[in-house]
């Protein structure tokens, strides 16, 4: 074993508890029940790891809507471009420049930290822009012609509070049936402290009174790297009547850079000052034992179920990458006993992360309806290969099945009791890249939803000199290989409607001569062994074991994974 690999070993087995408890609190703070059990199934769960991109996406700026998730980000300064992904992981997602600058103008260049907001009914994008010297950065806004995020934008002019003095990270805020806009800028025409601004709306696309200085960055932590000093990346926070604004801190070139919050008092006015309370210490920052540097310029979304916020921010591997290296990252936002938000250290690129609540969900209202079929489009697959899908359902009659245009066959469902969801798994197979699945619902049954109840291994926490690595011949991102006999994956988020018998595939590639034996432990014991053939090193060969699973969250974890074996996914079947 070499001395670098010690060395991660050595941390993760420090950290495990730490993770493991990470894991945990997010799992139970979305389905609880005794012994596996839940009060509402939302979803077969499943993990993820950070960075949520494979490429840099510094400001990232996030909505879900309508069973989608959309980001912008500032995408080298020259466009805007918009992803749209089935989940907060964008690795797979559809992307799209939306939006190029013509030549010659005040916006033709830098164009920095868009904002994608849905607001009265139509899609906008806020950006900041200059004509190549920064001290011309203003604000800017596009309008989308369509109700498609990926559509196509007329662009809106400049947001102009009257003032032309520099300004960069704008958005809209929407409270008590009031607009507002919020932004990042100077107070003159000399780069000294950038500031919160505020601004009162009479829409979306228009400024209709004095812009107020809300707040200036005096706190020692959000002076560090300067001067400049630094407030910039305002985002929204709502929960019940509270709100917020969080904002970056710190110089953004700095491993400083962190996020700080700003409490509208109750009552209180949004364009006052002194209605705004702000918090001392900033709520996340570099966390140097997690690899974590400069987390900041965030934007909040919800879980796919609405019970759930989530923070997305950018942040670093490395003290020195400076303004290099910045992609998105996404964890659950928590509350204290006092209804404070919680946003926690950022979690290391090696932390299994419970997925949002209803993540996976797929539901039919959000699909495209062609006659008595539903079509659930970008459903990507990394390889050719079977896929289990879980039918929800209700009525029951026999339904055709379709897969990329093509009629694959039919499916026989269960009846159901009135008011009741059913659940079928079928197994269907999909190509690599992009699919559609296509359901019909004849008279007398109700589609609902479908999932993929696929588990990556790789978004599994990897313990006991196991590891996760990138592998393009894999399902997902990669797989989990071991430099010991005991290597591991713990699946600590599985999540089914029902108790009882289910199928589970391991697949597994084994480059040894002879056989190999994985072991299965089941929520904490022993479940049994599955053998693996021997073969290539990326023929992944899956393995059938029947295990009897409780209702709501199960732990699984494959054990005894050495150096000839790697570990690509798991999959649950009825």
């Amino acid at each position: 074993m070499n001395k670098k690999i010690a060395v991660r070993l050595a941390a993760l087995g420090a950290a495990f508890a730490v993770i493991a408890l990470l894991i945990w609190v997010g799992i139970n703070n979305k389905q609880e029940g005794s012994e596996g059990g839940m009060t509402t199934y939302a979803g077969h769960g499943g993990t993820f790891k950070n960075t949520i991109v494979d490429m840099d996406t510094p400001d990232p700026s996030v909505v879900y809507k309508d069973g989608y998730y959309y980001m912008t980000f500032t995408h080298n300064g020259a466009d805007i471009m918009v992803m749209k992904s089935r989940t907060i992981d964008f690795r797979n997602a559809e992307r799209k420049v939306v939006w190029y600058p013509p030549f010659g103008t005040m916006y033709s260049a830098n164009l920095w930290a868009p904002e994608l907001q849905y607001i009265q009914g139509k899609w906008y994008i806020y950006f900041a822009a200059d004509d190549g010297q920064n001290e011309n950065h203003r604000m800017y806004a596009l309008e989308a012609v369509s109700d498609d995020p990926l559509g196509e934008y007329e662009f809106r002019g400049k947001i102009d509070d009257g003032s032309d003095k520099w300004a960069i990270d704008g958005l809209v805020l929407e409270h008590d049936d009031q607009l507002y806009f919020l932004w990042s800028g100077w107070e003159g025409d000399v780069n000294i402290s950038q500031n919160t601004y505020i601004a009162p709306m009479s829409d979306p696309l228009t400024i209709s009174g004095p812009r107020v200085l809300l707040s200036e960055p005096t706190l020692d932590w959000e002076r560090a790297g300067g001067p400049p000093y630094i407030q910039e990346g305002q985002a929204i926070l709502k929960r019940d009547d509270r709100l917020y604004i969080a904002y970056s801190g710190a110089g953004s070139w700095t491993p400083f850079y962190s996020i700080g919050l700003l409490e509208l008092k109750e009552g209180g006015n949004p364009l006052e000052p002194d209605h705004w309370i702000k918090h001392e210490k900033p709520l996340m920052a570099m966390d140097e034992e997690a690899e974590v540097y400069g987390p900041g310029h965030n934007s909040f979304t919800s879980s796919p179920d609405g019970s759930e916020t989530w923070i997305v921010y950018h942040a670093t591997s490395g003290i020195h990458d400076g303004w290099s290296n910045r992609k998105a990252r996404a964890q659950l936002v928590t509350w204290d006993d006092q209804g404070q938000p919680i946003f926690g250290q950022p979690l290391s690129l090696d932390t299994a992360i419970a997925v949002p609540s209803g993540e996976g969900v797929y539901r039919a209202e959000h699909a495209l309806q062609e006659g008595e079929m539903f079509v659930f489009d970008l459903i990507y697959a990394n390889v050719d290969g079977e896929m289990p899908v879980l039918l929800h359902y209700s009525g029951g009659e026999q339904v055709k099945l379709e897969v990329n245009g093509e009629e694959w066959g039919s499916l026989e469902l269960s009846a159901t009791k009135t008011g009741e969801t059913g659940y079928a798994w079928v197994s269907l197979p999909l190509t690599s890249g992009t699919n559609t699945i296509g359901i019909s619902s004849p008279e007398g049954t109700t589609i609902e939803a479908i999932e993929l109840t696929r588990y990556e291994a790789e978004n599994g926490q990897a313990i006991n000199g196991a590891w996760a690595e990138s592998n393009p011949f894999a399902s997902g991102w990669g797989t989990v290989g071991s430099s010991d006999v005991n290597g591991a994956v713990q699946l600590a988020n599985i999540i089914v409607p029902e108790a009882g018998k289910y199928k589970v595939r391991i697949a597994t590639s084994n480059r040894a001569d002879a056989e190999q034996q994985l072991e299965v432990k089941l929520n904490g014991k022993y479940a049994g062994r599955v053998a693996v053939p021997p073969g290539e090193r990326q023929q992944f060969t899956a393995i059938t074991i029947e295990l009897k699973l409780n209702k709501g969250v199960n732990e699984m974890i494959i054990d005894k994974i050495n150096e000839s074996l790697a570990v690509d996914y798991i999959d649950i079947l009825r």
